[in-house]
């Protein structure tokens, strides 16, 4: 039957099959009641393709719980004839979405590919994300895919979808319908009336006046389900029957699977089965489906619970010879079973069915059917802490942390041993909810109080030195973490030894704890290389690289990346990819490397955000700030800075911090003092083991630029420690040597003489370091502070000083750095021309009497922010960094 009633949208498909061809694919969302036409409308569509010469592959979400996981994509490959199998396999999701991915490109080819997804809205979980995937590469190839859904509350934000939103059929497109069965126009508004101009009421009103089943004299059908009962009615009984099973099989099913239900051979099933089809209930696609989901919804309503229990029961038998892609279907029919029974063989099903999903990295199927598996009657209490284990394990790798910590609780509640208390557990680890790192904590405690084999003690310890870590109770590391080490080697457990190594190495920050943390790298190496664990050996050579960053030996670093490199690749998924990419880009921004950092930030970044949107942001955060820093300050970290970020508690000074710092640069001073303030006092600061050097270095930057002298004392005396080391932490983010920061905090006191000799270290040791942009910064600091000491002999010695600076600006891009460094150089080698204004030299007259940016405005009658912009143009004409390099200058005129 010819379409009615679509030509708006048919054009619009038209066109946009044309856009995907010429490499410029999208996603449409097809929406609609039941029977509207949203398959028909498709139907069209993958037709209107196929003229144009794509290719179209079609995969259908089944209606019924119980389809393999992926089972519209494993549809989709098989149809372009790529083994589902192989692509729909690995050792992370993340690659498993990529390979999909790469292998649609590959269909489209040079012709272009139509993907039709058919009643999306009953697809699986991990469906629906390999589809948000592959929605966000769709603008650059050549792919349309045409999704069709009764409504789209599940797919999540899919908002650069075109959507479709389908109506009903008018009085007029129901007659152009009905024109095709009956001459009689006068049925035209008795038929909208009835079907609402539902499309499919309409076509199976229309077929039932055609074939005489309904009169207008009769009571109208209520429904599409009224007119399919009358069809079944006058179905022969062998008919019925086998429609009957199918409709317990699913809106798809194989004749085969059908006939053996019904205990029949497929050669007796087959005029029944075209019977059905000319009754039209059934059609041939591939093996055979139902027209339309209301019509199998018609046919299962026509039995009773008797029958569907015996045929439940057949179906599940005759599936049960294949159960390899069937698990989770025959576990669907022993759940219908189970209401009416013993539950055991139900759960037995689906333990495997979602142990099948789980492997195949179909976390969310795996959570639904442990759940499922846990409503099972009987149950004992062991199997339950077995399953609620299992059911936990899921929910964290499907992201469901919540789910997790549910699912800990339950299992540790119903545990029958010590060891199922421990593996309860041991299901949770740190996280950024701090209601869940205390259950974690709780369990893992109750579980350390009984009697436990070495290797699981030592597992729960690292877990409980973890949690310590995560929660910033520094001091009970190093007891926790050397019990678990210990119990570990003692145990010869790879596993208990690699959590202990873990451990460990978080209870051994800075400077002090880099020996043992190289020692430790080692040790994960090796487990590695006996283990071939792709995981240890990603773990081993981070700490290797973080010890390397840390020490200043960049060029070392920069050779030990490959083996990273290496590792994360065996390893796969997107977390490991993004430690690669987050060291690279630090390791890239400490040598002068500015555009290959930022490119490598942003794609760390890209990779993590979905994923744990914390440390994601975090660590691209401190890229930016050392990349604004240098390179000057993009849009990208003007948004950052204004943008409020909520980090994990132990992280939340130390965002403040740097935050200040970055709004300094953004040249916001005004939202830099607040953040400032909001740290608190410097005796209340709680900052992240690994980071404290760098925490203390952007408090002494941001001082410096809000001129807070007294703060700026404090943190001179705190950074004193450092000397020798090198601000990094966790391989985030590369601030220099200690030196320059105490140097250039010294310089901002007035303490010109340790300025001078603290940042002529910073030279010599970025130098040595290979960190390019940190010698010209402090190469430029050193000529500041010398030209504002002015002893005999400074200005002679600052003049090749900035010339230097100023060349290894201009030749590295470091455009914080290019004008200021120019000019200074300018001024100490060609004279002291300054540029300022009357107003200017106004100002910085009165900078030099001591008066703020307050005073200043009163005293000239204008606003803080004019006084304060008149302040910041002094200092970039003049080349400084501090009012106190103002002061000195105006004095000396």
């Amino acid at each position: 039957m010819a379409m009615v009633g679509r030509r708006g949208e048919l054009r619009a498909l038209r066109r946009w099959v044309d856009q995907a061809r010429a490499g410029r694919g999208r996603l449409v969302l097809c929406t609609g009641e039941a029977g509207i036409g949203k398959t028909r409308l498709a139907q069209e569509a993958a037709g209107v393709a196929l003229a144009q010469g794509a290719a179209v592959a079609w995969g259908r979400c089944v209606e019924t719980d119980g389809a393999p996981a992926y089972w519209p994509w494993r549809q989709v490959l098989r149809s372009l004839d790529l083994d589902a199998d192989r692509v729909l396999a690995g050792d992370d999701r993340f690659t498993l979405f990529e390979e999909v991915t790469d292998q649609v490109r590959r269909a489209a080819g040079d012709r272009g590919l139509v993907v039709v997804l058919d009643d999306v809205h009953r697809g699986d979980d991990p469906s629906l994300l390999v589809l948000r995937h592959l929605a966000g590469h769709l603008t650059t190839l050549p792919v349309l895919i045409l999704a069709t859904a009764r409504d789209t509350t599940r797919l999540g934000d899919l908002s650069a979808a075109e959507r479709l939103e389908l109506p009903a059929l008018t009085a007029a497109q129901v007659a152009e319908q009905l024109s095709l069965a009956t001459n009689d126009p006068g049925l035209t508004a008795t038929v909208h009336d009835v079907t609402g101009g539902n499309p499919l009421f309409v076509r199976e009103l229309t077929r039932a006046i055609a074939d005489g089943s309904w009169r207008p004299d009769q009571p109208p059908p209520r429904s599409v389900r009224d007119i399919v009962r009358g069809r079944l009615d006058r179905a022969s009984d062998g008919c019925r029957r086998l429609v009957q099973a199918a409709a317990i099989v699913g809106r798809d099913f194989r004749l085969r699977t059908v006939a053996a239900t019904l205990d029949r051979s497929v050669e007796d099933c087959l005029p029944l089965v075209d019977e059905a089809a000319d009754l039209g209930f059934v059609e041939r696609v591939e093996d055979f489906r139902f027209v339309h989901a209301l019509t199998r919804d018609a046919v299962e309503a026509s039995l009773t619970t008797a029958e569907r229990t015996r045929l439940h029961q057949a179906v599940a038998t005759a599936l049960e010879d294949e159960p390899d892609e069937q698990l989770a279907t025959i576990a669907g029919h022993h759940a219908f079973l189970a209401q009416h029974g013993d539950g055991t063989t139900a759960r037995t099903w689906m333990v495997r069915a979602a142990e099948d999903a789980v492997r195949r990295l179909a976390y969310e199927e795996g959570v639904r059917l442990y759940r499922q598996a846990l409503t099972t009657r009987p149950i004992a209490a062991r199997e339950w802490c077995e399953i609620s284990i299992a059911l936990g394990r899921a929910a964290y790798l499907a992201g469901d942390l919540h789910g997790c910590c549910a699912a800990a609780v339950e299992a540790a509640a119903a545990a029958q041993s010590p060891g199922q208390a421990a593996e309860a557990a041991l299901i949770l680890e740190a996280m950024p909810d701090p209601t869940i790192n205390a259950t974690a904590k709780r369990l893992c405690e109750d579980a350390l109080a009984q009697e436990l084999e070495p290797a699981l003690r030592a597992r729960l310890l690292a877990l409980r030195s973890h949690l310590a870590f995560y929660d910033g109770e520094q001091s009970r590391l190093d007891a926790l973490s050397s019990e678990a080490l210990t119990l570990a080697r003692d145990s010869a457990d790879d596993r208990a030894l690699a959590d202990a190594l873990r451990a460990r190495q978080e209870a051994c920050p800075g400077p002090a704890g880099r020996a043992e943390r190289l020692e430790l790298a080692a040790e994960m190496l090796e487990l590695a290389r006996r283990t071939s664990d792709p995981r240890a050996e990603m773990w081993g050579e981070i700490w290797r690289l973080d010890a390397l960053i840390e020490s200043g030996r960049l060029a070392a670093a920069a050779e030990e990346l490959p083996r990273l490199h290496v590792a994360v690749d065996r390893l796969g998924g997107p977390v490991a990819a993004w430690h690669h990419d987050r060291i690279a880009a630090c390791v890239a921004q400490a040598r002068g490397l500015y555009a290959e950092a930022a490119a490598l930030g942003r794609r760390g970044f890209d990779r993590m955000r979905p994923i744990e949107q914390a440390p994601a942001t975090g660590a691209y955060f401190a890229l930016q700030l050392a990349l604004a820093g240098h390179a000057g300050v993009t849009d990208e970290m003007r948004q950052f800075a204004e943008q409020p970020f909520q980090p994990p508690p132990r992280f939340v000074t130390l965002s403040l911090l740097s935050r200040a710092q970055l709004q300094l640069c953004t040249n916001s001073p005004e939202l830099a003092a607040a953040s400032y303030r909001q740290a608190g006092p410097i005796d209340s600061w709680s900052l992240p083991a690994f980071f404290v050097l760098p925490a203390y270095v952007y408090a002494a930057l941001a001082c410096c630029g809000l001129g807070r002298y007294d703060d700026l004392a404090v943190l001179l005396e705190r950074l004193q420690p450092f000397r020798g080391e090198h601000a990094v932490g966790n391989g985030v983010a590369y601030m220099g040597p200690a030196e320059l920061a105490i140097g250039r905090t010294a310089a901002a006191l007035g303490r010109l003489d340790t300025a001078v000799e603290d940042l002529s270290t910073a030279v010599g040791q970025a130098e040595s370091a290979g960190a390019t942009g940190f010698v010209a910064e402090a190469q430029y600091h050193l000529a500041c502070t010398l030209f504002t000491r002015d002893r005999p002999g400074d200005r002679d010695r600052a003049g090749p000083l900035a010339t230097e600076a100023a060349r290894l600006a201009d030749a590295l891009g470091m455009t914080a750095y290019t004008e200021r460094t120019g000019l200074l150089a300018a001024r100490l080698n060609g004279g002291e021309t300054h540029g300022l204004s009357t107003r200017e030299l106004e100002v910085a007259g009165l900078v030099a009497e001591g008066l703020t940016n307050r005073q200043i405005a009163g005293r000239l009658v204008i606003s803080e922010r004019t006084a304060q912009n008149h302040v910041q143009h002094i200092l970039t004409k003049l080349g400084f960094t501090t009012r106190s390099q103002i002061a000195a200058w105006s004095s000396r005129r």
